[in-house]
């Protein structure tokens, strides 16, 4: 076990099993190489995740499939290296969300940049999904904020 501080969670144990790897760190955070997935609540559709290094960095995250039922890409066959996935029933992913000025009925997640994560080794990756139809802000609950508008 590891203790870590973090500004939203205050000082926490982690599990070693449990930390996530980014061999180059993610994008806009190449210096950003362990974070830990934590459930937002229990049953809850989000996670945050916390920066081992930087206890004020900590992101949003979601199942993609959750909302968009038919969100589909291929990883290449280098991430696919990278990462040592040998299972495909070992591979999660996420994507990361946005709340614009804090209304979460304006809630994105990033379709372009899943994060693929390898669950038998820890490994991950930001992935930028080139030639894609997908952007960085794909509305979670479109029809909250066309009532809105």
């Amino acid at each position: 076990m590891r203790k870590i501080y973090t500004s939203r969670f205050g000082e926490i144990e982690v599990d070693e099993k449990k930390i996530v790897h980014f061999k180059d760190g993610i994008p806009a955070f190449e210096d950003e190489h362990e974070f830990v997935i934590l459930p937002y609540e229990e049953e809850s559709p989000y996670y945050f995740m916390q920066s081992l290094k930087s206890p004020d960095l900590a992101f949003l995250l979601t199942i993609p499939f959750l909302f968009f039922s038919d969100y589909s890409f291929e990883i290449e066959d280098a991430t696919i290296k990278e990462l040592d996935i040998k299972n495909p029933d070992s591979v999660f992913y996420y994507s990361m969300v946005t709340i614009p000025n804090g209304s979460i009925r304006y809630m994105t997640a990033n379709l372009v940049a899943p994060i693929v994560l390898n669950a038998e080794n820890m490994q991950a990756k930001q992935v930028v999904l080139e030639k894609s139809n997908y952007t960085t802000k794909h509305r979670l609950f479109p029809e909250a904020a066309k009532k809105e508008g």
